[in-house]
């Protein structure tokens, strides 16, 4: 009997000990997420995570927090943090961790866990359903900023932080390509890629990936998105060739950009990512070599009958087509004004037709060459070549290029028997890249297609207007994007060559 009450005791202890532990680790909890009264001291308007996630002291990347407050960034919580010191020394309480989206109560330090603060977390890391990204281009509808801004997702001016809007136009571009920004929207589709131990350029996915969420939030807090984190991983990967400081050509951005994205992609010659099945197509180059022109003329025949003087064919494949322009007349009209000349696009494009022949000199020798397509893709870059370097300068071709905004039909530049297999060949314009101004001091813009309304739109770093579809005509283009007329379903599954 004395056995059994003392067994019922220590029963009786333990369950206290239970209980105990219990209410003490619902206390803690209560002390690690308890209500915080300062939430209504956040300042959303100040609230800007598109810059490097840095303490504003320490200029650390490690356990970074913002201060909602006043949007600052500073390092850890502990007591000697310099985060810890701005909350006591300012009275600003309310913290977020920016790697962990959690939020704290300084210099208290318990996590707070409220509702309320999840259109911040949202801003800072926008998330994509497959839903909502089935949605994105079957309307218009506008959204109000928390700044109070109307504007539409996509078509969002970009910071021009120095002189990187040679790269903000590439970028807006390439984020109003449907497949290729829905890959990117999706985080899940690359996450899993691996790459080389110490290999950087994988840093060019994540920082495009995260540009593409911020330019397509519906929830932004304010009406324009800052690249700086983007290229800041350009200055990196290229190794500082492109800059945000200096002035650099949008061709070779788009040409090292997407180069760069294919292969820190996982992507090689012969296998493929999203960069080669939205924009490779293929072609066929035919070139001889020519005699040296100051030969004299039995040499040259001589020369001519040599197996190394005859015509040979290339299969290759390519990201972009670069477009010739005439070149432009010096002489002026009557009134000293200098005529703009104009060409029409398709005698640019006659460079495919496989009969069009044009001399390439190189510093030894001279060839003679010709190209036909061979494959086209879903979409096909353009790239109008308005400069020309030499010893001393670069010139820049001012000659308007006249093009259709849709129905743009390449059946005649492709081979016979891939005309056979392509079935369709007709393009309509998404995007248009403008250079205005001198070579090497002038401005980019760039007209865009909304998808959702058919609406076009005209951005230059935070501006966006919309503007009337034979403007788009007049300006000097010098990139393009044509989308092939067909279902985005069948352009995102194309494979590349």
């Amino acid at each position: 009997m004395a056995n059994l009450k003392r067994e019922r005791d220590i029963d009786d202890d333990e369950e206290e000990v239970v209980r105990g532990k219990v209410a003490r680790s619902q206390d803690t909890e209560d002390r690690r997420s308890r209500h915080c009264p300062y939430l209504d001291t956040i300042n959303r308007s100040v609230l800007d995570f598109d810059f490097e996630k840095l303490c504003s002291i320490s200029l650390s990347h490690i356990n970074v927090y913002a201060c909602l407050i006043c949007g600052k960034y500073f390092q850890g919580r502990g007591l000697k943090s310099h985060a810890y010191t701005h909350s006591v020394q300012f009275t600003h309480h309310v913290f977020l961790n920016l790697h962990t989206l959690k939020f704290y109560c300084l210099p208290d330090n318990y996590e707070i866990i409220d509702s309320s603060l999840e259109d911040i977390t949202y801003v800072l890391k926008p998330t994509f359903t497959k839903q909502h990204i089935s949605g994105l281009d079957k309307h218009g509808k506008l959204y109000r900023a928390y700044d109070g801004t109307t504007y539409l997702p996509g078509i969002v001016g970009l910071n021009n932080i120095k002189a990187n809007d040679y790269a903000n136009v590439v970028l807006q571009a390439l984020s109003n390509v449907p497949p290729l920004r829905n890959y990117f929207l999706e985080e899940e589709n690359y996450r899993g890629i691996r790459r080389p131990p110490g290999d950087i350029m994988f840093l060019l996915v994540q920082r495009f990936g995260e540009l593409m969420r911020k330019l397509w939030n519906p929830r932004n807090f304010k009406a324009h998105v800052s690249p700086h984190e983007m290229l800041q991983a350009v200055v990196l990967c290229s190794k500082k060739t492109f800059q945000i400081t200096k002035q650099g050509d949008a061709v070779d951005f788009l040409s090292w950009f997407l180069n760069a994205l294919h292969g820190a992609l996982g992507g090689t010659k012969k296998k493929s990512s999203i960069v080669t099945k939205v924009f490779q197509g293929s072609m066929r180059i035919f070139s001889k070599k020519l005699p040296h022109p100051d030969l004299p003329a039995e040499e040259k025949e001589a020369l001519l009958q040599k197996e190394e003087y005859q015509e040979e064919m290339l299969e290759s494949t390519f990201l972009y087509l670069t477009l010739d322009l005439p070149t432009a007349p010096l002489y002026k009209d009557e009134k000293e004004q200098l005529i703009i000349p104009q060409v029409p696009l398709f005698n640019i494009l006659a460079k495919f037709n496989g009969n069009t022949e044009k001399e390439y000199k190189t510093y030894k020798e001279n060839f003679l060459k010709r190209f036909q397509l061979t494959k086209l893709p879903p979409y096909l870059i353009f790239c109008i070549k308005r400069f020309t370097k030499n010893n001393f300068f670069v010139e820049k071709n001012p000659t308007i290029v006249n093009f259709p905004i849709t129905n743009v039909d390449l059946r005649e530049y492709l081979t016979e028997e891939a005309q056979a297999t392509e079935k369709n060949t007709t393009y309509d314009l998404v995007a248009n890249v403008v250079h205005d101004g001198k070579p090497t001091e002038g401005a980019y813009r760039i007209h865009v297609l909304h998808h959702g309304t058919g609406k076009w739109y005209e951005l230059q770093d935070l501006q966006v207007t919309d503007i009337l579809p034979q403007m788009i005509t007049l300006s000097e283009a010098y990139i393009q994007i044509w989308k092939r007329q067909e279902t985005e379903e069948k352009g995102n599954s194309h494979t590349g060559a």
